[in-house]
């Protein structure tokens, strides 16, 4: 075996290929709700109504992804995610319609809520590996920050592909190229059968693994998810409302996607080290790393006001968070029964979108009532957050260490 642990992880058979296609159906995701809102706001004149849709479709995801998932623990990967793929297709493709013919609003809503039955193609992709990699954690470690790594680049790379399509062809090119990618992926990512985790089936209700969420120390991850989550959302707001006030509202896109490359580039480089300790310890240092660096952004714009100098603090501090993001996700496939492994990890991401959705409201309005520069203290707020809830966790859910008992004195010694 090659000594360069990503050369392992593809030396193994199979894996070369569901990557590739995971990767194509994982693009679309950070290009629909870009796509949605150029294509509404440019037709019906409104980003409220665009902003109103795409949370519309985000809490419809928060409330179908896990039984989504569900269904691919019990009856597989590929049975289950090519059907639900091809329903979230058709809710695109019908918002585009009703979009480029004037329907009701009401009409968009539906369409867009549709979407949410689109798998969580990372989660699925996580669960490969952890099938593969059973019983080697780090390989496990390894495979984890790659998929952390592919998350933010699809999601850096996403929202810019989409804005390029929807002004170099026509609006509503960003949607329709984006369905055809995510078809393509899911088949692609469907039809690798040798490497999918088996389906556990419909067991009794006496013999079925727990719900995740009552798993031990998992309700307060999925609150450290959530915490972080804002952080991502907050953190887009204002920087996009601080390159406005700056005269560079077009540059917003650059400067975040530098944040995106330092997350990219340090979830690698953590995924080649060999991090020692307990997961909950090493936790926490992340977290604590992310909070001490996401005061780097809040000092650049407050002492310079520069946008220069932002971009520089916020691709610094991105490289804290795909580090705790992916000890996170470990800790999620360590503490989620195997038969449930997709739903617990799907748990996660609609903690974390929750968070995104919250943090973009908390930062919208910290922006319009104090201003850019005080907006923000918002993601540093939702780091500490998440530094003191992992930390919360952790002191729940420490194991005591037994008294040592006394060696016995022999009788007549």
């Amino acid at each position: 075996m090659p000594r360069n642990p990503y050369a392992r992880l593809f030396a193994i058979p199979g894996a070369t290929a569901f990557t590739v296609g995971n990767l194509i159906a994982r693009l679309p995701m950070g290009m629909f709700s870009v796509s949605a809102v150029i294509m509404i706001s440019g037709a019906r004149g409104s980003y409220a109504l665009a902003g109103a849709v795409t949370a519309t479709g985000l809490a419809a995801t928060a409330v179908v992804a896990p039984w989504t998932a569900r269904l691919v623990d019990r009856h597989g990967q590929a049975r289950v995610a090519v059907p639900a793929t091809a329903f979230a297709a058709l809710g695109s493709l019908s918002l585009l319609l009703c979009v480029r013919y004037g329907a009701p609003d009401w009409t968009l809503f539906a369409s867009y809520a549709a979407t949410a039955s689109t798998p969580n193609t990372g989660g699925m992709s996580r669960a490969r590996w952890a099938h593969l990699l059973k019983g080697d954690a780090p390989a496990v470690h390894t495979a984890n920050s790659f998929e952390q790594a592919a998350d933010e680049l699809c999601f850096m790379l996403g929202p810019v592909l989409a804005a390029f399509l929807c002004g170099a062809l026509f609006p509503q090119a960003g949607t329709l190229i984006g369905v055809v990618l995510l078809l393509t992926g899911v088949l692609v990512f469907a039809a690798q059968r040798a490497t999918e985790p088996p389906p556990h089936g419909r067991t009794e209700a006496s013999s079925e693994s727990p719900s995740p969420l009552r798993a031990r120390g998992m309700p307060a991850l999925l609150v450290a998810f959530l915490a972080t989550g804002a952080v991502f959302g907050s953190l887009e707001v204002v920087t996009i409302a601080f390159a406005d006030a700056q005269g560079h509202k077009s540059a917003a896109g650059a400067v975040l996607a530098l944040q995106a490359a330092g997350s990219c580039a340090a979830g690698l480089v953590y995924g080649a080290a060999k991090p020692r300790g307990p997961l909950i310890r090493r936790q926490l240092l992340c977290g604590a790393a992310m909070a001490a660096l996401m005061t780097l952004p809040l000092l650049a714009v407050t002492l310079t006001d520069s946008l220069i100098a932002l971009s520089g603090a916020l691709l610094i501090a991105g490289m804290a968070t795909a580090p705790t993001m992916v000890t996170g996700m470990t800790l999620v496939q360590e503490r989620t029964p195997d038969d449930r492994l997709n739903e617990g990890m799907t748990l996660a991401v609609t903690g974390l979108l929750g968070g995104i959705a919250g943090g973009a409201a908390g930062g919208g309005w910290a922006v319009e009532h104090l201003g850019p520069t005080a907006g923000y203290g918002v993601p540093v707020g939702a780091a500490c957050c998440a530094l003191l809830v992992s930390s919360a966790q952790a002191c729940a859910t420490r194991t005591p260490t037994p008294p040592t008992a006394r060696p016995r004195v022999p009788n007549g010694a």
